[in-house]
C-alpha cells in the first residue's frame, strides 16, 4: 500500500512536502496496528460503507499515532482510491472518469494547506459521494443525481420533491469557471446521466457562488455572473456569520476585514460588504439543459 500511495500522489502531482508528510503519516499509523489496513479492506470489499463511521475511526487511529486528524482523513481516502478503481471496473464505469474525479482529493489538500497550513483535508466527509460511486467529475464541474426536495414549475419543467435532478458542485481547481468549460461539463453530464433519468435533463446548484448580490457586486462579463445566469433562482439566504468566507479567501476570518486578501474584484467586493457589517450568503437555482 505504501508504494501505491506514493505512485498515486505522483500521478496526481502532489507537492513533494505533502507526499513526504502523508507517507510519514502512513508509517506512523501502520506502526501502531492494523486499523488503517482494516478500514481499507472493508472499503475494497464493499463501497457501500458508513463513511462517517470510517472517518471517526480514522480520527482515533490518527490521534493515537500522533498524526493530525486532517492528515489521517486525507490519507484514508487516498488509500481508498485503489479500491475505487476496482469498483469502477466491476460496475462498468469508464476509467476515463477515475483520475478527474480523484483529483478532488488534491484540490482539498491545496485548500487545507491554504486555510490551515496542514497537509490533509478538513472537509473529507464530502468525499463520500465519489467513493460510493454517485458523484463524478465531468470536465470542470462535478455532478450527482439527487432528489430535488422542493416544488418548481416554470411552465415547461415541473419538479416535485421526489424529482431526480443533477446536482452541481464547483471544485476549487484554480482554473477559470468560463462559459466554454461549464457548457462542456453540462453536456458531458447530460450524456452520462441520461440513462438514469426519465425525460428532461435538469441541473440544480446550491452554492455561495449563486448569492444574488453578486449581480450588484460584479461587472458584466464576469464568469460568475455568466454561471449564475444559467440558473433560475429558487431560493437564497444569508449566513449568520462569516464562517463560510474561507471558500473565497483561503483563510479563516479573524474579525478584521483588513486582513483579508483583496487581490481580485470579487475579493475586494466582499471585503467592502464585510467592512460594512453586511452579510454574505448563498443561492439555489434550476437549469433546464437542452443539448
Amino acid at each position: 500500500m505504501r508504494s501505491y500511495i506514493d505512485s498515486f500522489m505522483r500521478l496526481c502531482e502532489y507537492p513533494d512536502d505533502a507526499r513526504k508528510c502523508l507517507l510519514d503519516a502512513y508509517d506512523k499509523i501502520t506502526s501502531i496496528g492494523d486499523g488503517l489496513c482494516n478500514l481499507v479492506a472493508e472499503y475494497e470489499a464493499d463501497y457501500k460503507i458508513d463513511y462517517e463511521a470510517a472517518l471517526s475511526k480514522m480520527k482515533e487511529i490518527s490521534l493515537e499515532s500522533g498524526v493530525h486528524e486532517y492528515t489521517g482523513a486525507l490519507l484514508l481516502f487516498i488509500c481508498y482510491t485503489r479500491g475505487l478503481r476496482a469498483h469502477y471496473e466491476r460496475e462498468g464505469i469508464s476509467l476515463d472518469l477515475f483520475l478527474p474525479t480523484v483529483l478532488d482529493l488534491r484540490y482539498k489538500l491545496d485548500e487545507c494547506q491554504c486555510v490551515y497550513g496542514i497537509v490533509g483535508s478538513f472537509v473529507a466527509k464530502l468525499f463520500a459521494g465519489f467513493f460510493n460511486l454517485t458523484r463524478f467529475a465531468l470536465g470542470r464541474l462535478q455532478f450527482e443525481i439527487v432528489e430535488f426536495g422542493g416544488e418548481y414549475d416554470n411552465g415547461e419543467i415541473k419538479l416535485t420533491p421526489e424529482s431526480r435532478v443533477i446536482n452541481v458542485h464547483i471544485p476549487r481547481t484554480l482554473t477559470p469557471l468560463d462559459r466554454k468549460s461549464t457548457l462542456e461539463s453540462y453536456r458531458l453530464a447530460a450524456e452520462f446521466f441520461a440513462p438514469k433519468l426519465n425525460g428532461s435533463i435538469v441541473f440544480t446548484c446550491n452554492s455561495w457562488l449563486l448569492f444574488p448580490r453578486h449581480k450588484e457586486m460584479l461587472k458584466d462579463g464576469s464568469n460568475i455572473l455568466e454561471f449564475m445566469n444559467d440558473y433560475d433562482p429558487v431560493a437564497s439566504g444569508e449566513y449568520s456569520n462569516y464562517n463560510e468566507i474561507w471558500r473565497l479567501f483561503d483563510k479563516i476570518y479573524d474579525g478584521d476585514p483588513s486582513h483579508l486578501p483583496a487581490d481580485s474584484s470579487l475579493r475586494r467586493a466582499y471585503v467592502e460588504i464585510i467592512s460594512r457589517g453586511e452579510r454574505t450568503g448563498w443561492g439555489k437555482g434550476v437549469f433546464a439543459f437542452k443539448y
